[in-house]
């Protein structure tokens, strides 16, 4: 997906859909994390990607919290 339409289907979500998308790439993270460290981890640059779209999502909060 790209990126400047992630951000634009997050601006769409209200603030409890923002809230369990982070949940749900926090959990992703920690999984992903936990397969890297046990060498399961095929394809490491999703730990990036995950981080990115975390910021993203919590960068559209505090801009709704703002306005």
């Amino acid at each position: 997906m790209k990126t400047s339409t992630y951000v634009e289907d997050l601006k769409a979500k209200s603030e409890a859909e923002l809230t369990e998308e982070l949940v749900n790439a926090k959990k992703e993270l920690f999984n992903l994390r936990f397969q890297n460290a046990t060498n399961q981890l095929d394809n490491t640059s999703r730990i990036k990607e995950v981080r990115k779209n975390i910021a993203r999502i919590q960068t559209v909060i505090t801009q709704k919290a703002r306005a």
